[in-house]
């Protein structure tokens, strides 16, 4: 499995991004997408997800983000989007995608893309 981010830019406060992590070699179902984010200094992060469950999946958004950010997927091509709005100097970070898949216990990172925010 690869993962590959993209969108990654310099942006003013305020602006919006749009990320994307494409996949390829996914031989399973998608059981969980992941975009998490490390900062200058800092722990990497869960930044939002996407947990299937049985009827309705799980979206959790980490509270730094809620209303500004919204992670999405396209099924056709096994892609994964955080569209990131208002955004703020402390969104400032290298964000990655990572995934998980049935029957598989590992998950997997792409290289990850970088967004700078500035004031």
């Amino acid at each position: 499995v690869q993962l590959v981010e993209s969108g990654g830019d310099l942006v003013q406060a305020g602006g919006s991004l749009r990320l994307s992590c494409a996949s390829s070699g996914i031989t399973s179902g998608i059981r969980y997408i992941g975009w998490y984010r490390q900062g200058p200094g800092k722990q990497r992060e869960l930044v939002a997800a996407i947990r299937r469950r049985a009827i309705v999946d799980d979206y959790d958004y980490a509270n730094s983000v809620k209303g500004r950010f919204t992670i999405s997927e396209d099924h056709a091509k096994n892609a994964v989007y955080l569209q990131m709005n208002s955004l703020r100097p402390e969104d400032t970070a290298v964000y990655y995608c990572n995934l998980g898949l049935y029957g598989d216990p590992d998950t997997y990172w792409g290289p990850g893309t970088q967004v700078t925010v500035s004031a």
